[in-house]
């Protein structure tokens, strides 16, 4: 990996991007520490401090970490990336739902760009009820809990709207960035930017495992942290290659087919999104319960959720959260991969599978050897999301503790992705040497 950046550097137009990345992030970080108008961050940093981890920062801790620790801070970028992420999976899921939608995704770039329009509009949407979600929460003195220090300088309608306005337009300043590095630099912008806001929380989390527990547990967390990280790409890495082969045909006067290829079941098909969606069920009870807290007299159901669902080292909640997961990613799976359609394709343009009779029956194999290799690709995504939680009960570590979970996915995921672009991306500009 190392080795393809240097030699990424050492060509000028790919320096140039990598370069222009670079400044990209510089800008993204400093937008994350800039406090929003009316912030008291005194008494921010104070109650980030005086807060223990798990307590208060665990109903916001996927939140908070898409948004690289911004979001407790109430920065001008406290969102992140989050509600970009969360209206890309409901537009992928109303592909399926919506016919209209279905449509303009079959109708190549024209359609996917208008699917990308509504992408925006969705995520500013959810930027606006997230922020005032939040700077509610902030006013009222329910974002940190346990801590009695007023957040703003100033608890009017006027300071409320200008800092809902001032996040929800971070938000769109995010967008617009991640698009300038997916149009001028390498690799997918948001998914730069997702990484860039994971790893900026990893230095600060494993030094408070050294700080509370010694260099012993620092360093036993280390070992045992590279050891999944090779898992994971193992994992990452690891497909089921399905061979196709096209029979020959003739078009006009030119012979076309004859040819041998495969196609690539991923074990991990579904990526981190199950991981995501399973978060996001979880964090709207515990949310829902902390509104319902301050009243006076508080429902039944609310002592039930703040036992079981808002601190991570439950065995129920584990257990719930496990489950879901393996749920979600067998849901995501069948909406993503389509075995019919693979099917009528192939057989469109005379392709079978050796051994099996092009139509229904490839259809079926397909689905039959989907259904399998997605039995463990469900049970490593929900291994890996429980060893923050798995963490948190045996040392107490933060809920987003970086080895594992969301955070080591994004991590290696983003990091192939980019490294494998960059590669062939060199691949390119070294074939007119052979070619001379």
């Amino acid at each position: 990996m190392l080795g393809a950046f240097a030699s990424a550097f050492r060509t000028p137009d790919l320096r140039k991007k990598l370069l222009f990345v670079l400044l990209i992030i510089v800008i993204f970080r400093a937008g994350s520490q800039i406090p929003a108008p009316g912030v008291n961050v005194a008494n921010v940093q104070e109650c980030i401090n005086g807060v223990k981890s798990g307590s208060g920062q665990g109903l916001y801790n996927l939140v908070n970490l898409f948004s690289g620790g911004a979001l407790l801070k109430l920065t001008i970028f406290a969102l992140g990336i989050m509600p970009y992420i969360t209206a890309s999976i409901i537009l992928q899921l109303l592909v399926v739902v919506i016919p209209r939608l279905e449509k303009l995704k079959e109708e190549g770039q024209a359609g996917q760009t208008k699917i990308t329009q509504y992408t925006r509009y969705l995520t500013l949407g959810l930027a606006l009820l997230q922020a005032t979600g939040i700077v509610a929460l902030a006013r009222s003195g329910n974002l940190l809990q346990g801590c009695t220090q007023n957040l703003l300088h100033d608890n009017g309608t006027k300071t409320f709207l200008v800092m809902v306005v001032t996040m929800t337009a971070g938000t769109a300043v995010i967008m617009w960035l991640g698009e300038l590095i997916t149009e001028r630099g390498i690799g997918n912008g948001m998914s730069i930017l997702i990484f860039t806001q994971v790893v900026a929380t990893f230095p600060a989390t494993m030094w408070a495992v050294k700080q509370e527990h010694g260099w012993g547990t620092f360093g036993i967390s280390m070992v045992i942290g590279l050891a999944i990280i090779a898992a994971v790409i193992f994992i990452e890495q690891a497909q089921r290659r399905i061979p196709v082969q096209y029979a020959r045909r003739m078009v006009g006067r030119r012979m076309f087919g004859g040819s041998s290829t495969y196609i690539p079941l991923k074990v991990n098909q579904a990526g981190v999104i199950p991981v995501i969606f399973a978060s996001s069920l979880l964090y709207l009870p515990a949310m829902a319960a902390q509104f319902q807290s301050g009243s006076k007299n508080p429902p039944g159901w609310v002592d039930w959720v703040n036992t079981y669902f808002v601190r991570g080292d439950h065995p129920i909640y584990m257990a719930t959260f496990f489950l879901l997961i393996v749920f979600f990613t067998y849901f995501y799976v069948s909406i993503t991969f389509n075995p019919h359609e693979v099917a009528d394709n192939m057989k469109k343009y005379g392709g079978f599978i050796p051994g099996i009779r092009a139509g229904k029956p490839t259809e079926d194999y397909l689905s039959y050897v989907l259904s399998r290799i997605t039995l463990p690709g469900s049970l490593y995504l929900g291994l890996i999301a429980l060893i923050p939680l798995i963490a948190l009960a045996l040392i107490n570590a933060n809920q987003n503790f970086p080895f594992g979970g969301t955070s080591i996915l994004i991590m290696v995921g983003v990091a192939l992705d980019t490294v494998k672009q960059i590669e062939s991306q060199l691949q390119q500009r070294n074939y007119e040497g052979f070619l001379r």
